[in-house]
């Protein structure tokens, strides 16, 4: 049973994950010998790469910064209402990052709420992108630094509450104890922004990411130039990919000490007002472009919603929740064989999390080759191959959070079952998902919010009529109207806070229990 689980998990993300990202580049050493290899050689190329690292660095910056204490405030202090605050800070991360920026420029724009020509200007420059990818990807540093602070080991952090006030407390017990964490939250943010093609697209920035995307769905149409032009980025990829496994330690982010009993949580006694201040101030900067998107859209955006959204909600829902179910399911296995230290399940989570931290560009066009077939007309031309797309880029998120749990389950616990004749489909079926189901349910949500927010992935390979709303919101941008763009974009808000609003009381109710 057990061979049989694991490796039809694991046939799964090979095909998803590994061939994907494979396939191109034995074409492009065996067969690309006919493309102008000068293209790396040209200084241009570089400075734009380098300009695109500075902005991904800026990125990076912005959301540490807003990021690390907002997870501090809220997961281990007394700041007034930090539940609420946490809730609309994490909006963003639901939203493709495109969302946010339209609701910017609604706000900052020329003829925008509070704009001028000076915010427009600033709005529209690489300090643009760096402020709206910043603002949008902060909520990942908070989420992963919070879970990880919430489950510090309280020993430490109770003996220095005796001499210590709570500024030094968390500079010197909880955010180190939280750095896996952190340098997790730090290479994701620095992936996502890498490979960010529709804010650098919008707001009129030049980025290396919309460079290798114009030469595959652009008017310059030069897959083997835009595979090239890749091979750049899949260095950054690998030094990320080698950065993960040694702030892990080797081992899955999710064996870090995640417990089950915390601390009460530190009185700021002065500090209170302005630290409260400083949160619901972040809270109000993530809520604010999508309060604009609501205002510009008005009665006359969402009165012709029938009219432009098509079927943009279920070519978006269906692909997506196929995805987060199959990933789901393939977490078993190979989630609970990481947090069990399996080789095999170790070398999957590899392939997994490369695919998620590569370029998509790459993902797109090897699965168009892989796919775009005589024998696979019935995958490739229907919204079955949005699903697999997404499952290859975001299987990593669904195996690390099932891990996650896993981890927090003794392995005597699987031990004793075994010796009392228990095979391991048992275990699985009859232990670990029944003690775990809601972190299967929150890894599936968190899955599916990730593949509703997705633009770069499908842009590639969406067959005709069956593009996600993400895609439809993206490409009416620039020639649809403002108020029926904005009223879609909140639509695609609306999605994925219904996800949640459907779910959460799920997962409230097996925690109750």
């Amino acid at each position: 049973m057990r061979a049989l689980l694991v490796g039809s998990a694991s046939g799964i993300l090979l095909a998803a994950c590994f061939l994907p990202l494979l396939w191109p580049l034995v074409g492009l050493a065996t067969g690309g010998r006919g493309v102008h290899l000068g293209l790396v050689a040209d200084p241009t190329l570089w400075s734009l790469l380098a300009r695109t690292l500075a902005v991904t660095a800026g990125v990076l910056a912005l959301a540490l910064g807003i990021g690390l204490p907002m997870a501090v405030l809220v997961a281990r202090t007394d700041v007034i209402r930090r539940g609420p605050a946490l809730i609309l800070h994490a909006i963003p991360a639901l939203l493709p990052p495109l969302l946010p920026a339209l609701g910017w420029f609604h706000l900052l724009g020329r003829q925008g709420l509070i704009g001028n020509e000076t915010s427009a200007a600033f709005l529209f420059s690489e300090a643009g992108v760096v402020l709206t990818l910043g603002l949008a990807l902060a909520p990942i540093v908070t989420a992963l630094t919070a879970l990880a602070l919430w489950n510090v080991d309280p020993s430490q952090e109770e003996a220095a509450r005796v001499t210590a006030s709570p500024g030094r407390v968390a500079m010197r017990i909880l955010l180190p104890s939280a750095r896996p964490a952190i340098a997790l939250a730090g290479i994701v943010v620095a992936a996502l922004s890498l490979s960010e093609v529709g804010v650098p697209t919008f707001l009129r920035a030049r980025t290396y990411a919309a460079a290798v995307f114009a030469r595959l769905g652009g008017i310059d149409f030069a897959p083997a130039e835009a595979l090239l032009l890749t091979l750049p980025v899949l260095a950054l990829t690998a030094i990320l990919l080698v950065a993960e496994r040694w702030t892990a330690g080797g081992r899955s982010f999710a064996t870090l000490g995640l417990r089950s009993f915390r601390e009460p949580p530190m009185a700021l006694g002065l500090w209170r007002g302005p630290a409260s201040l400083f949160c619901w101030l972040v809270a109000a900067l993530s809520l604010a472009p999508v309060a604009a998107l609501a205002w510009r859209a008005g009665w006359e955006g969402f009165t012709q919603l029938p009219l432009w959204i098509g079927n943009g909600v279920s070519n978006s829902l269906l692909p997506a929740v196929l995805a987060a179910t199959v990933i789901a399911f393939v977490a078993i296995p190979l989630g609970h064989g990481l947090a069990r230290r399996d080789r095999i399940a170790a070398g999957m989570d590899i392939f997994a999390f490369a695919a998620f931290i590569a370029p998509p560009a790459l993902l797109g066009v090897g699965l168009v080759a892989l796919w775009n077939r005589a024998g696979t007309g019935w995958l490739y031309g229907s919204w079955l191959i949005i699903a697999f797309g997404y499952v290859g880029r975001y299987a990593t998120i669904g195996i690390r959070a099932f891990a996650a749990a896993c981890a927090q389950l003794p392995a005597t616990v699987e031990d004793a079952a075994r010796v009392f004749g228990a095979g391991y489909g048992t275990r699985l079926a009859r232990i670990v998902v029944p003690l775990h189901a809601r972190a299967f349910i929150g890894a599936w949500l968190l899955t599916l919010l990730f593949c509703l927010r997705d633009l770069e992935t499908a842009t590639l390979f969406y067959p005709p009529g069956k593009e996600p709303l993400s895609i439809r919101i993206f490409t009416l941008e620039a020639n649809g109207p403002e108020t029926v763009v904005a009223a879609l974009a909140c639509v695609q808000a609306a999605l994925s806070a219904i996800a949640v609003a459907l779910v959460l009381p799920l997962l409230a109710a097996r925690a109750a229990r």
